[in-house]
């Protein structure tokens, strides 16, 4: 999708193509309902303005789409994609990472209640293994702020994959 298309699209397809970016409606509105807009760099700001901060029931709502860092995402949705893409990098990791990335996943639901969420793309199996293993020892507020914080990183991220010709 192009910035121009995006910019003319009525409001309800304007709404679904930002939806695999992250499936918060008031994000998705929000950036919808402020078209036209004059770059892709000014779009992508506001979709960073948007997105701060996302509410606990938000973040609840995107995370119930996303797999476990190291998990593919099944299916042919542009979603799915776009996150078999950022864990791209995950799927070439020894058996050492990858049992210990399995393990962080359930410790990190059993102490948090929800998937571990981090911006997988750019970052090494050992980075991410690190970071996970890092963020159990968080309060709940803390994570609470990194978790939304990543969220917001992953959803410009996604949307400028989109947006890119």
């Amino acid at each position: 999708m192009l910035l121009e298309q995006f910019n003319g699209a009525d409001r309800t397809e304007a709404i679904a193509r930002l939806r695999p970016c992250i499936d918060v409606t008031r994000w998705c509105e929000h950036l919808a309902d402020h078209r036209p807009y004059g770059s892709i760099d000014e779009l992508l700001r506001e979709a960073g303005v948007a997105a701060s901060p996302f509410t606990g029931d938000e973040v609840a709502q995107a995370l119930s789409h996303h797999p476990r860092i190291g998990e593919r995402a099944s299916g042919d949705s542009t979603e799915a994609t776009l996150s078999r893409s950022e864990q791209a990098g995950l799927g070439s990791v020894d058996d050492e990472i990858a049992q210990a990335l399995a393990e962080g996943n359930a410790a990190y639901d059993a102490r948090f209640g929800r998937v571990f969420l981090i911006r997988a793309a750019g970052r090494s199996p050992r980075e991410i293994l690190d970071q996970l293993t890092a963020r159990l020892g968080n309060d709940d507020a803390t994570e609470d702020g990194i978790v939304a914080e990543q969220l917001r990183e992953i959803a410009v991220l996604r949307l400028k994959g989109i947006l890119s010709p």
